[in-house]
């Protein structure tokens, strides 16, 4: 049988060994810390900070923006808001005129009546277009959220106490939200 030469572990000698207090003025502990890690460390939480100070501030500017740019158009849509509905009137307008001019020449009381039929059967039609409902108030229950009562007087039936008798201003929804509430007479 051979021998089998077994390797032998090299033991350190005191010369591989970092000599932890060669300087009397440094303390134990300062081999743990290595300057040149430090630094690289330093220098990536200054990238990062830099990166995420970049990211906030174009974020901000875009939101800053955003919100120019929003009350910009806020402002133009208040401003132009109205033109599709005047621009549409403005037929009714035109046929008013037209109708005024007719009361000076006329004397055909007919003829006026038919006139100004059509003028406020236009009208009501392109209001109706743009989504304006009238509100149908008479002879139905006097509802708060709906009318106002200007006064009350005695019911002549019964059956019509606390109800709508009269409307002295019609009410109006605009796509079904209540524009103005029909101020009513109540029976009660």
């Amino acid at each position: 049988m051979e021998e089998k030469e077994i390797p032998q572990e090299e033991t350190a000698t005191s010369e591989d060994m970092i000599n932890l207090n060669s300087d009397e003025n440094m303390p134990g502990t300062s081999h743990l810390s290595d300057p040149f890690v430090q630094d690289t460390e330093s220098e990536k939480l200054k990238a990062e900070i830099a990166e995420q100070k970049d990211k906030y501030l174009r974020l901000f500017s875009d939101f800053d923006n955003y919100r120019r740019r929003t009350a910009k158009e806020r402002i133009e849509l208040s401003q132009t808001a109205g033109k599709e509905i005047i621009t549409s009137l403005l037929e009714v307008l035109d046929d008013s005129e037209r109708a005024e001019k007719q009361f000076q020449d006329t004397t055909d009381v007919n003829q006026v009546k038919q006139g100004v039929t059509l003028v406020f059967n236009k009208l009501r039609t392109i209001l109706q277009n743009k989504g304006l409902q009238p509100m149908e108030s008479v002879n139905t229950d006097f509802d708060v959220e709906k009318h106002e009562a200007i006064t009350e007087i005695p019911a002549p039936t019964p059956e019509l106490q606390g109800k709508v008798l009269d409307e002295v201003t019609k009410g109006y929804y605009l796509n079904d939200k209540i524009i103005r509430h029909a101020k009513v007479v109540v029976g009660k």
